[in-house]
């Protein structure tokens, strides 16, 4: 085998082991944003219950300077970060709206029966 055969597959062995850990990664994300939704879709029955707008602007201004700070913190883009939490706000707020309007499937995660 040839210098350039050895590190092609010395790069393969890398990109297995990376992927791998991706792979880790990306579980553990769905799980925790699993978790994150059990927690905001209890929020939105309280809401719901008492009558409490679905936004609050304070909160979110506040998570978003909050996680801003973290990525900067992590050496992360916190302009990415925005984007993710300002997708996720979106979301919770229409679980909040739908739920307030009585809609029994909005939850995005599913309950054991």
């Amino acid at each position: 085998m040839t210098t350039a055969d050895d590190d092609a597959e010395r790069a393969r062995v890398l990109l297995r082991d990376l992927r791998i850990s991706i792979d880790n990664i990306d579980a553990a994300i769905v799980y925790m944003l699993a978790e994150r939704f059990r927690c905001t879709e209890e929020v939105s029955r309280l809401k719901a219950t008492h009558k409490l707008p679905p936004a609050d602007p304070t909160r979110e201004a506040e998570q978003i300077a909050r996680l801003r700070r973290l990525a900067t913190d992590a050496h992360f883009n916190p302009d990415f970060t925005e984007k993710y939490l300002s997708f996720i706000i979106s979301h919770v707020i229409r679980h909040h709206e739908a739920v307030a309007a009585g809609e029994t499937s909005a939850d995005l995660v599913a309950r054991p029966g």
